[in-house]
């Protein structure tokens, strides 16, 4: 069962009982909107449960499951609520959906104006509409896909040059502009899979199982931790698949040793230089997430606040689990909201001891 199915499921519930039902009415309790509708039998209407209509007599309401079944009974739809057609939040996301999928499918991404008259609202009121529904503002949104194209032309586009035009860019020097910000990397560097870079690894123990850390010539570029040296391996050369990946010297294995130091005792922080690649989005999280104190927790949905993407809890769960570095940005303190540990990408044992180790230090 998905999500969604799953919380219609669960308001459903709510509203078993005629009592449940009155109590969403008198509070005009937009979440019972869709579950049921109601009606007075001394105006012959039926109303949705949060219409701002002035609140009949308990004595004078019957519930009914469906416009259809309320109609059957002889009743009329209200003119107030309409509750025949499409509530104004079903009208809103059919906007923003269709607004996304124009943003999706068009050559150049269209500018908020047009978005907003295609939407049929103002400038001003689609875009609180559209952040309020998908956590980012249209521009952001817009953003974000032309980094995802911009990464798959780059992967399949012959050359960058194809890639600039194939990923909506109408210059060259736009493309390149962004390119840091949208890919945390040179455009031919993220093409070709870390060609030319030289990456120093080494893969040790520590008190959590196997350990691998990677560093390129600007910092330390990868943590991974897990039970087998080979596989922690084939995931860093998966994640670097043209890099020259090389033995670590006797200089590195300083950074290896504080690395671990960092994993054995993640309260006292680090001053590991870090290479951090990833999306302008995923680093937004995870430079929140670098702002939780050792010891303390934070929910998904508060990261997603900090961000400034309140709606995107879901997104913060996949950029935590996208994190290359394990412990120096800690996506351990990340948890559900209901206090519980949820997952983590190297296991929820070694986040439950990662964050016992920081709460008794």
């Amino acid at each position: 069962m998905s999500d969604a199915q799953t919380m219609r499921t669960s308001t459903a519930r709510r509203f078993r009982s005629d009592d449940e039902r009155w109590a969403a009415v008198v509070n005009r309790d937009h979440a019972a909107v869709g579950q049921f509708f109601y009606c007075v039998t001394t105006t012959g209407v039926y109303c949705r449960p949060g219409c701002a209509a002035r609140h009949p007599r308990r004595e004078n309401v019957r519930f009914h499951t469906s416009c259809e079944e309320a109609e059957n009974a002889g009743f009329r739809p209200c003119r107030r609520c309409r509750p025949n057609e499409p509530s104004l939040a079903e009208r809103h996301a059919r906007s923003v959906a269709a607004a996304c999928r124009l943003v999706e499918t068009a050559e150049e991404l269209p500018d908020l104006d047009a978005l907003a008259e295609a939407a049929g609202m103002s400038r001003f009121h689609f875009h609180r509409v559209f952040k309020a529904l998908t956590g980012f503002t249209p521009r952001a949104y817009a953003a974000a896909h032309r980094a995802e194209r911009t990464r798959e032309a780059l992967r399949t586009s012959r050359t960058v040059t194809e890639a600039i035009y194939d990923s909506g860019f109408n210059s060259s020097g736009r493309f390149y502009a962004a390119s840091p910000e949208t890919l945390g990397m040179a455009p031919a560097t993220f093409r070709g899979g870390g060609k030319g870079e030289t990456i120093r690894f080494a893969v040790g123990e520590c008190s959590l199982g196997s350990i691998l850390v990677a560093a390129t010539a600007k910092g330390v570029c990868a943590i991974l931790l897990g039970d087998d040296p080979a596989s922690l391996t084939r995931e860093l050369e998966d994640r670097f698949p043209r890099a020259a990946l090389v033995g670590g010297d006797e200089e590195f294995e300083s950074i290896v040793a504080r690395t671990v130091g960092l994993v054995e005792a993640p309260s006292l922080g680090h001053d590991l230089p870090l290479d951090i690649r990833g999306t302008a989005f995923q680093r937004r999280i995870w430079l929140a997430l670098c702002d939780v104190p050792a010891g303390q927790t934070a929910s998904y949905s508060e990261i997603a606040d900090r961000a400034g993407s309140p709606k995107a809890a879901r997104a913060v769960a996949r950029a935590c689990a996208a994190n290359p570095l394990a412990v120096a940005i800690p996506c351990h303190r990340v948890v559900r909201n209901d206090g519980t540990l949820g997952g983590y990408r190297w296991g929820v044992e070694r986040k439950r001891t990662l964050l016992a180790r920081e709460i008794s230090s």
